[in-house]
């Protein structure tokens, strides 16, 4: 059974940083697309960044260049380093994992194994 744990969320000021992990059991590592979403209240979970099973790496326009995603295949664990924080980045972050040969889909609906989600909090 697939299962995604996230931790690493928080409250920070703009301009701050955090780091995210998401540590995951029960399934082959290398063979999933892994990514990061978000979602504010009343706004739709948009994806963050994604790294497939190339490790090639993809962001939302909205981050490119603050935030970026890796894995540690030892750990099995994703991450997501986020810099230069804005209020707008306020959110649940969540952990998303799907099996696939290639690449990553950028769509939620797209991804069948989820995490609980952390908070992250940006304060002006």
């Amino acid at each position: 059974q697939v299962q995604l744990v996230e931790s690493g969320g928080g409250s920070v000021q703009a301009g701050g940083s955090l780091r995210l992990s998401c540590a995951a059991s029960g399934y082959t590592w290398r063979r999933y697309c892994m990514a990061w979403f978000r979602q504010a209240p009343g706004k739709e979970r948009e994806r963050v960044a994604s790294i497939d099973t190339n490790n090639y790496t993809s962001y939302a326009g909205s981050v490119k260049g603050r935030f970026t995603i890796s894995k540690d295949n030892a750990k099995n664990t994703l991450y997501l380093q986020m810099n230069s924080l804005e209020p707008e980045d306020t959110a649940t972050y969540y952990c998303a994992a799907r099996w696939s040969s290639g690449s990553c889909v950028n769509s939620p609906s797209w991804f069948n194994h989820w995490g609980q989600g952390t908070q992250v909090t940006v304060s002006s």
